[in-house]
């Protein structure tokens, strides 16, 4: 399974100036797999130091963190060769490193003393663990967010390789043959259903069944549920089973501003503000604040008391709201169920997909406050661009027009199930497209 992220690590190995680095990301994105595959791939070894599995390597860590003396010990227990690992030419990965903290705050002393050494890390929760980690190695790691597939890497776990490929080679914004563009929809109707979760996307590949992919969703969803009775404060775990359970019910109303009182009646911010917090850095769910006024930078002219919440996975969405797999060949309904709400959810999943090392992603949309009206996102390009999302063939959008009377912003963009097409400072991508958007946006600028 091809990964965006296997070009970041390649060049993160040529970097002289490379530091240690840390995946997070939520469970079963597959963060074990990849930083394994990528090191089986490119090095003479890779040796895989699980803290959960073998609970001996943590007191490998009790005492002076010095590396040198690190890395020989944890070869005598990893039975390992140390002079590979200290000359860079194997690699060391310390896995579920949240089972040892003293090994996360290691890695300042292998970025400053050991920086031949070429260290990953990765670990369930990891998110929720570093917001509380008395002792993170700030500016000596390079961290990263493993998410969810994005379309163009579905396609090419499910055969489809050509398809991708002719995708990310588009040189010009003109519609795609009608063949092209009915298969990718079809393609994309499969995603929506099946959504980016690797385990269920390698199933769905081998087998073509939703049934089978959906039972997965829903084992992945129940794993969830116990790592909130397992790692979260004890008071939070209800809140985070209604707020988690919440999600599909709210995308699904007409303005999809998430209300807290619809969670519980009478609930109020502040009593849900700390599961919702936990939620997020566990990378569960993203949350996409209101801008009544659009400026750059976005998150200094975001309102935080008004937001939308988004699953981290359009098939996980639907699992927890027991979507039958079968709507899939139902024509369009699949981009029509929950008001349209699928199609808004697997934007926001393509978009946080698009996060790099160093540029953490954040959700905006814009609210006027006066009539209501909203634009589905906002992008922060060279300049602000509205995105409005539509979940079928119409194309005509009253939001898009009024922002552009107030603000006459020079790029506009409409994702929907129409083709590419570029009309004046209108850009139309299909939803199939929307993983290349920086890229077509660039282009359209140019």
């Amino acid at each position: 399974m091809r990964r965006n992220f296997e070009s970041y690590l390649r060049a993160w190995r040529q970097r002289a100036d490379r530091k240690p680095l840390v995946l997070k990301g939520a469970r079963q994105t597959g963060k074990t797999y990849v930083l394994a595959a990528f090191g089986a791939a490119e090095y003479a070894g890779v040796h895989v130091l699980n803290f959960e599995a073998d609970p001996r390597l943590a007191t490998v860590f009790e005492g002076e963190l010095d590396p040198t003396r690190l890395l020989r010990d944890l070869a005598l227990l990893g039975r390992f060769d140390p002079a590979a690992a200290l000359a860079g030419s194997s690699l060391i990965f310390f896995d579920e490193i949240q089972a040892c903290p003293r090994a996360l705050t290691s890695l300042k002393y292998f970025a400053e003393r050991l920086p031949a050494a070429h260290i990953v890390a990765a670990g369930s929760l990891l998110g929720v663990e570093l917001s509380r980690a008395a002792s993170f190695p700030v500016g000596k790691v390079e961290l990263h967010t493993l998410h969810p597939l994005d379309f163009f890497e579905f396609l090419a776990a499910t055969g489809r390789e050509a398809y991708r490929a002719r995708l990310e080679e588009l040189a010009a914004i003109e519609p795609l043959p009608a063949g092209i563009h009915a298969e990718l929809i079809a393609a994309l109707r499969e995603y929506l259903v099946v959504g980016g979760m690797p385990e269920a996307v390698v199933a769905f590949g081998a087998s073509h069944d939703f049934a089978r992919a959906r039972q997965i969703q829903r084992n992945i969803v129940a794993a969830y549920r116990l790592d909130f009775a397992k790692h979260a404060p004890f008071p939070l775990v209800p809140r985070l089973a209604m707020l988690w359970d919440a999600i599909p019910g709210q995308l699904a109303r007409e303005n999809r501003r998430f209300l807290f009182s619809a969670v519980q009646q009478g609930a109020r911010a502040r009593d849900y503000e700390d599961a919702l917090l936990w939620l997020e850095q566990a990378g569960l769910v993203h949350r996409s604040f209101a801008v009544a006024t659009p400026k750059l930078p976005l998150s200094g002219y975001c309102n935080r008391r008004l937001f939308k919440l988004f699953a981290l996975d359009v098939g996980l969405l639907g699992a927890v709201a027991n979507l039958s797999a079968d709507v899939v060949v139902q024509g369009n309904a699949v981009f029509e169920e929950f008001k349209g709400a699928l199609a808004e959810q697997y934007v926001a999943q393509q978009l946080m997909a698009a996060e790099t090392a160093g540029d953490p992603r954040s959700l905006f949309y814009w609210r006027n406050e006066k009539t209501g009206t909203e634009v589905d996102f906002l992008i922060e390009n060279e300049a602000i661009v509205p995105l409005e999302v539509k979940s079928g063939v119409n194309a005509r959008s009253k939001s898009l027009v009024s922002y552009g009377r107030q603000f006459s912003p020079p790029q506009v963009a409409r994702a929907s199930l129409l083709n590419l097409k570029g009309d004046g400072d209108m850009i139309n991508i299909p939803l199939y497209l929307l993983p290349a958007l920086p890229r077509v946006l660039k282009r359209r600028g140019s």
